[in-house]
C-alpha cells in the first residue's frame, strides 16, 4: 500500500461513537445538594511508586514533594525548601527547609530525609534510572534539621531542576532494600494527596492531605483508574466512568462536539522516534544504517494522519528549547538518498528487493508497547515507508519491553526543563536511561561540558554542537513532537492549559491542590 493511501486510511479510521458525546450519563453527575468530591483519572498501570527509582509516573507529583518545585511556566520555585543560596566559588547550595512540614504518617520532615533520598538515588546498588542527574554531588551536609548543604564538583545549573524530585521518608526506609521494600506499594510522602488504597491492576485511591504545607487541596479524593489502552479511556470518558484522561487526537475529535467535556490540546516537548538498539548486531556492526533509514521516513503525513496535525516534525531532542540547533541535518524525506547511502555502505538489493550485506539481510522489527495506539500507528507507517526503500521491517506490540535484546523501539522522550534533562542520561554512554546502548565519545564530552558550566553562551554552543554530532551519528530516527490531548469533565477547574508538558504529557497535575469540581 502506498503512503498516500495509508494516510487516507488513517484519516478514515477516526473513531465514531455510537451516541453523542454531548450527553454525559446521569451516573457520573451529582445534584447540587450532593457536590461531586471525587475525580476519576484514566491512568497507565503501576507496579511500584518511588520517585527515587522510577522517573515515569504522574502520580509521583501528587504523593511527594521536592526541595524545589515548578510553576505553570516550568520555572523553579520554592518547594520543601523555602529559600536557598549558591556559592559560586565552592559550588555549594545551601537550602533552608520549611518548618512544620509533616509526612502523611504525621512524622516531621527534616534534613535527614533529603540526605537519605539523594544518597539512595546515587547508590549504585539501587540502580536508579535518574542517578546520572546527581553525578556532580560530592557531599551532602545537614548542619541541623532545617538546613541542607549540597556540594558539587562543578557548576550544574540543572541541579535545581533535579531537586524537584520527590523526597523519601528516611524513618521508613533507612537500612532497607529500596527496590524491594513494601513502601513502593504503600508510599508515604509530603504531597497534596496520600495513598489510602491500591487494588493492583484496577485502581489507586488518593485522599487529600489536610496537613499539606501549601494548604488543604480542594478535591477530596482522586482515583487513578488503571486503563492503559487509549481507546478504552475514550469509551470510559463517554460512559462517565472517567472524569479525565489523556487520549488520542482521533478520539478527541468527538468530544469537541459536546457541552459536557473540556478538551485541552497542550503543547509538550515530548517526541517520538525509532530507537535503534546498538546491542543488536545489525545496528552495532552497521552504524551507517540509522542515518540512511532516517531519510526514508516521510514525517508530515504521519503527523497529518496519526496526530491529525496535533504535532510538529522533530529532528532533535531539544527542538522545543532555546538550545535548539536548527542548522543540523534534519533528514528530510529523500528515499533515493536513503538507497544511495545504503549502497555506499556496501548494501545490495537481493532478488526480493531487500538489501543485503555480507549475508545479513536488512530486516528488523519496530517494537511498541501495547495500549499506545499512536505509537503503533506511527510504527506501521514507518515500517511501510522503510519497506518501500528495500528494508524488511515488521511491527510488534508487546506487553513487556526487552531493551537489551530487541531490534528497535518506537521511543518517546522529552523534557521542557533544563536541556541536561533527557539528554545526558539518554545519550550518554552507560547512563541510566540510555536504552539503546548508544555510545559516542564526542557526544559524551559535549554533554559533560554543557552540564558543568553556568555560562549561558558556552552552554548554548555545547548543546548546539551536541545536536550536530548526534545528527551525524544518530541514535534515533526522530519523527514528531506530539501534543498531549486531555479530555475532562467540564466542571473541573484549575488546569493551566498554557503549561508545556513533558514525556507522556506529565506535568498537568503541577497545581492539583488548587483544582476544584463545580
Amino acid at each position: 500500500m502506498k503512503l498516500k493511501h495509508l494516510a487516507i486510511l488513517f484519516l478514515m479510521l477516526v473513531m465514531t461513537f455510537t451516541s453523542s458525546c454531548g450527553q454525559k450519563p446521569a451516573s457520573s453527575t451529582t445534584s447540587d445538594a450532593t457536590p461531586k468530591t471525587t475525580l476519576v483519572y484514566g491512568s497507565n498501570d503501576y507496579s511500584s511508586i518511588n520517585p527515587a527509582l522510577y522517573e515515569h509516573g504522574e502520580i509521583n507529583s501528587l504523593i511527594f514533594s521536592g526541595l524545589t518545585a515548578r510553576d505553570k511556566d516550568n520555572k523553579i520555585t520554592a518547594g520543601l525548601a523555602e529559600s536557598w543560596e549558591y556559592d559560586k566559588d565552592t559550588f555549594v547550595y545551601t537550602f533552608h527547609l520549611r518548618k512544620g512540614v509533616l509526612w502523611h504518617d504525621g512524622k516531621p520532615f527534616t534534613s535527614k530525609d533529603v540526605k537519605f533520598t539523594l544518597g539512595a538515588i546515587m547508590n549504585p546498588d539501587n540502580a536508579s534510572e535518574i542517578a546520572s542527574n546527581y553525578e556532580d554531588i560530592t557531599a551532602i551536609e545537614t548542619p541541623d534539621e532545617n538546613i541542607v548543604k549540597i556540594n558539587l564538583k562543578a557548576p550544574n545549573v540543572a541541579m535545581l531542576d533535579y531537586l524537584t524530585i520527590g523526597i523519601l521518608p528516611a524513618h521508613l526506609l533507612d537500612g532497607k532494600d529500596l527496590a524491594s521494600d513494601s513502601f513502593n506499594q504503600s508510599p508515604v510522602g509530603t504531597g497534596p494527596y496520600k495513598l489510602t488504597e491500591w487494588d493492583f491492576g484496577q485502581s489507586i485511591i488518593l485522599e487529600k492531605n489536610t496537613n499539606y504545607y501549601l494548604g488543604e487541596p480542594k478535591i477530596e479524593r482522586i482515583i487513578f483508574k488503571i486503563v492503559p489502552d487509549t481507546k478504552a479511556r475514550a469509551l470510559q470518558l463517554k460512559s462517565g466512568e472517567l472524569d479525565m484522561a489523556q487520549i488520542t487526537p482521533q478520539d478527541a475529535e468527538e468530544f469537541k462536539k459536546g457541552d459536557h467535556y473540556q478538551v485541552y490540546n497542550m503543547n509538550t516537548s515530548d517526541y517520538r522516534g525509532i530507537l535503534y538498539n546498538f546491542n543488536n548486531p545489525l545496528f552495532r556492526d552497521h552504524r551507517e544504517l540509522p542515518a540512511a533509514l532516517s531519510y526514508a521516513i516521510d514525517r508530515q503525513p504521519i503527523i497529518d494522519s496519526v496526530l491529525l496535525g496535533k504535532g510538529k516534525v522533530a529532528y532533535s531532542p531539544l527542538q522545543m528549547s532555546e538550545y535548539n540547533n536548527p542548522d543540523i541535518e534534519k533528514y528530510d524525506y529523500n528515499p533515493e538518498k536513503a538507497k544511495s547511502l545504503l549502497q555506499a555502505g556496501g548494501w545490495k538489493q537481493g532478488a526480493d528487493g531487500i538489501y543485503e550485506k555480507d549475508g545479513t539481510r536488512l530486516a528488523f522489527t519496530i517494537n511498541c508497547s501495547e495500549g499506545d495506539q499512536v505509537r503503533v500507528d506511527m510504527a506501521n507507517i514507518c515500517a511501510q515507508q522503510l519497506r518501500e526503500i528495500g528494508a524488511d521491517v515488521k511491527v510488534a506490540v508487546n506487553a513487556q519491553t526487552d531493551w537489551e535484546n530487541q531490534d528497535s523501539y518506537l521511543i518517546g522522550w522529552g523534557s521542557p526543563f533544563d536541556p541536561d534533562d533527557h539528554t545526558y542520561k539518554v545519550f550518554g554512554t552507560n547512563k541510566g536511561s540510555n536504552f539503546s546502548a548508544y555510545s559516542n565519545a564526542k557526544v559524551d564530552e559535549l554533554l559533560k561540558k554543557a552540564r558543568e558550566t553556568d555560562i549561558t553562551a558556552d552552554r548554548l554552543k555545547y548543546y548546539r554542537d551536541f545536536q550536530t554530532e548526534l545528527a551525524k551519528d544518530p541514535a534515533y530516527t526522530f519523527i514528531a513532537y506530539v501534543d498531549a490531548i486531555y479530555v475532562t469533565d467540564k466542571n473541573i477547574s484549575g488546569i493551566t492549559e498554557s503549561t508545556v508538558l513533558g514525556h507522556h504529557g506529565v506535568g498537568i497535575f503541577w497545581n492539583v491542590a488548587d483544582w476544584a469540581i463545580a
